[in-house]
């Protein structure tokens, strides 16, 4: 991970008082003089800056901070949480779809499945793993590597990070509704413990074919809908440039899906986005982890699927206060 952060336009005041931060040190390091104390008191000021900027941030500021370029992806948290990964390859239909990872792993020394979605860095790798947007055959390796965790009574834990299912005419072609339908239908009944966990952005039935779960857990800047903010607006209101809107409307933030019932457990970031400190977002990660699978790890098989069908039936509840204001009159 590079030292230079790519700064978002509501973060250029943080971005104009880090480069003087910078400049200071270099002239410290080219000269005598001693400006450490000068130094000290921006990184403070910057500090403080970031906490009140990332205090108070809207949806569309939200969903620019999950899709940041620089912000960890399933392999940098696979790395720091997991230990023996061995990547798994294939769907043993069509081909190896690199927008999906997976494999084999230990977490906290217990075997288990890891699975999740996977943006490239650069152009290069982009175009290589189609920008995390997934075909068939990444839904079938997906379902492939789950049904083998079965097997093998192993827990699976799953990483969300895409804008959406590809919508080309070749994944159309292949199944691509058939794909997603059957991994949600299989997901729904495998008889092994499953945690999801939305680390950016989580995408309409793209997201969803990978996160049918006993927990669902969010990084705090990460986002979850039916729907991107820009797809939302160019349909409302027949242009993307609805989409701050759009993403205030859509309740697409880890708080107020928590407050809808949709997701458990919301992991604290540090300060300014889980792309300025990789290990420390994954040590918070870990710790969520860790307390999720303590909680349904031993669960009995029938159990474990009860529960997974009540918390799948209690989604969309909603209070009429029409009707409760009509009952106190």
């Amino acid at each position: 991970m590079s030292t230079a952060i790519t700064s978002l336009a509501f973060e250029q005041p943080i971005a104009e008082l880090e480069g003087k931060i910078e400049e200071l040190r270099y002239v410290q390091n080219e000269s005598a003089v001693d400006i450490s104390t000068e130094i000290d008191q921006l990184s403070k000021k910057s500090q403080q800056l970031t906490k009140d900027i990332y205090s108070d941030l809207t949806p569309w500021q939200i969903t620019k901070i999950a899709r940041h370029i620089e912000r960890p992806y399933t392999l940098d948290y696979v790395n720091e949480i997991f230990t023996h990964f061995v990547e798994l390859h294939g769907d043993r239909h069509f081909a190896d779809d690199l927008s999906i990872v997976g494999g084999l792993a230990r977490f906290n020394g217990t075997p288990c499945m890891v699975i999740g979605q996977q943006k490239g860095r650069d152009t290069n790798e982009r175009r290589l793993r189609n920008f995390g947007m997934s075909k068939p055959e990444g839904y079938r390796k997906a379902l492939r590597l789950m049904k083998t965790a079965e097997k093998f009574k192993l827990p699976v834990f799953t990483f969300v990070d895409t804008p959406g299912a590809y919508p080309g005419i070749d994944a159309e072609e292949r199944g691509q509704s058939e794909a997603i339908g059957r991994n949600i239908f299989e997901m729904a009944q495998l008889e092994v413990p499953i945690i999801t966990t939305i680390i950016g952005e989580g995408g309409s039935g793209g997201a969803l074919a990978i996160s049918v779960a006993d927990q669902v857990i969010m990084m705090q800047y990460s986002i979850y809908s039916v729907i991107s903010p820009e797809g939302c607006a160019s349909i409302l209101w027949k242009t993307s440039d609805k989409a701050k809107e759009a993403a205030e409307a859509l309740g697409i933030t880890a708080h107020r899906l928590k407050a809808l019932g949709m997701v458990d457990k919301i992991v604290n970031e540090p300060v300014g986005g889980a792309h300025r400190d990789y290990k420390q977002a994954a040590a918070f990660l870990k710790r969520a982890l860790s307390d999720a699978f303590r909680q349904i790890g031993d669960l009995k098989v029938k159990e474990l699927l009860d529960r997974r069908y009540d918390r799948l039936q209690g989604y969309g509840r909603f209070t009429d206060t029409r009707a409760s204001s009509a009952s106190t009159k």
